[in-house]
């Protein structure tokens, strides 16, 4: 594209064919993770080697450039982030780059204990933390790892180190959790947290993904709703993908994410970069762009900012979960990024 063209298109909103506007970056770091969840990734999965992930100066080229493109939330996800070396550094350079107005982070929890305050100090303010299970063996049959405990005292030091809302996501499954759906609605009474109730979806890569094991949002609020009166809370955010309530007398939030019974992809805002360094428009798709073979072949910003736009054009009307031939991911979730 030539230089004058290209700044031209610089000022234009990031948008598909379908009128979406994209300005939400989920930033995955690592592929690495220090659980094994059964859903996210094979018991014994292979990592890429260091020199397929990209650097600190990389992601955080591309992230300056993905918010001149008119990005303007981050969250930096994994595998599990927590795990990548000097993380702090990189979130203290990540909330220095102008223009950028929502910096958040998802984690498993387990090293939030230790990290929690030099994270909050270094420009974090929002985390997500990934939880299942309240149950001791069960949490270590979901996730192949006895690390409950530590995960619980995240999300205390979490709440401690000022963070808010600590939000905590909770992935349903038919005849596996169902049944704790109250007990992590009711941790949203007391405490001002945010439980995210997330349908079950083909994120393992493994084809091992059936849809009648999925719970879906309503299910689960019928369930929660019979302990007591649950109010709606409004948003003015048209790319919400969470439907949030609240206790009458809760200091919380419940919300529902249901991707596979309520899809929201006519709204969806994101755009991703793998930790080896491929733009997807999707989630739940297979189309990738490598922009770290652009940047390390001397390609300019405005290289980069070409091929953000081109993944988000090509970007489909919906995921396909619910229309004949979807074809799951061929990466498992730790490769993706959540």
């Amino acid at each position: 594209m030539p230089d004058a063209a290209r700044e031209d298109s610089l000022a234009l909103p990031l948008l598909d064919t379908f009128g979406r506007r994209h300005d939400y970056l989920r930033l995955s770091i690592t592929d690495r993770c220090n659980l094994r969840c059964t859903y996210c990734m094979p018991e014994r999965p292979i990592w890429f080697e260091r020199p397929e992930i990209l650097t600190f100066e990389e992601i955080v080229r591309f992230t300056r450039v993905a918010i001149s493109l008119g990005v303007t939330k981050v969250r930096v996800t994994g595998g599990e982030p927590l795990v990548r070396r000097d993380v702090v550094g990189l979130v203290e350079r990540l909330a220095k780059v102008e223009g950028l107005e929502d910096l958040s982070l998802t984690t498993n929890g387990i090293l939030l204990a230790t990290l929690a305050e030099p994270l909050h100090k270094a420009g974090l303010r929002r985390v997500n933390i990934s939880l299942d299970s309240l149950h001791r063996d069960r949490f270590e049959r979901l996730t192949r790892r006895d690390e409950l405990e530590a995960v619980l005292a995240g999300i205390e030091a979490a709440s401690a180190a000022g963070f808010r809302p600590v939000k905590i996501n909770v992935v349903m499954m038919k005849d596996v959790n169902v049944d704790e759906a109250l007990a992590f609605a009711e941790m949203t009474r007391a405490r001002p947290f945010h439980v995210r109730f997330l349908e079950y979806m083909p994120l393992d890569g493994q084809d091992l993904w059936r849809k009648e094991d999925v719970v879906t949002g309503a299910e689960v609020m019928a369930a929660i709703g019979k302990a007591g009166r649950l109010v709606p809370v409004p948003s003015d955010d048209p790319s919400e993908v969470a439907r949030r309530w609240r206790f009458e007398d809760g200091a919380g939030e419940i919300g529902f994410i249901n991707p596979v019974s309520e899809p929201f992809c006519d709204t969806c805002s994101r755009v991703r970069l793998t930790a080896d360094g491929m733009v997807k428009n999707c989630l739940l798709g297979n189309d990738e762009w490598s922009v770290k073979r652009v940047m390390r072949s001397g390609g300019s910003d405005g290289d980069v900012a070409d091929l953000i736009r081109h993944a988000v054009a090509m970007k489909g009307e919906h995921h396909g979960i619910n229309k004949p031939g979807f074809e799951p991911m061929i990466r498992n979730m730790s490769r993706v990024g959540g």
